[in-house]
């Protein structure tokens, strides 16, 4: 069906795609999915974040952090001590959120191989329409 029979503009489609996209590349990008999955298992320290997720900086990891906290997905604990201990801690929501990314990742490792295959089969096609 057209749009131009739907009554719908694309501006209204646009503007209510754009809170959920907001949220799908918040929560989908390198640095989000790294530190769900290692903060998966329980509360864990910033040095611990740094330490495991390869190729962040810190500012990113700080950043990333920040963002997730605001987004309601990590809580920040500050434990009274010198020098202060502080903690990330996934929330129900990222709970939840964690466990649809590893229904995401099984789904990847069950299908790896028929991706690379079909990747190889449409390379090997598409490259004798190019001779």
């Amino acid at each position: 069906m057209s749009q131009r029979n739907t009554g719908v503009t694309v501006q209204a489609v646009n503007a209510q795609a754009c809170p959920v996209r907001e949220v799908l590349d918040r929560v989908s990008g390198k640095w989000s999915v790294q530190i769900l999955v290692a903060a998966a298992h329980g509360p864990i320290r910033f040095t611990e974040l740094e330490r495991g997720i390869e190729g962040i900086s810190r500012r990113m990891l700080t950043l990333t952090l920040r963002n997730l906290e605001r987004d309601g997905l990590v809580t920040r604990t500050v434990h009274p001590t010198v020098p202060p201990k502080v903690e990330y801690e996934l929330t129900s929501a990222a709970r939840e959120l964690h466990e649809t990314l590893q229904r995401l990742t099984d789904w990847a490792e069950r299908n790896r191989v028929y991706i690379a295959q079909s990747r190889a089969a449409y390379d090997v096609e598409h490259d004798k329409e190019q001779v």
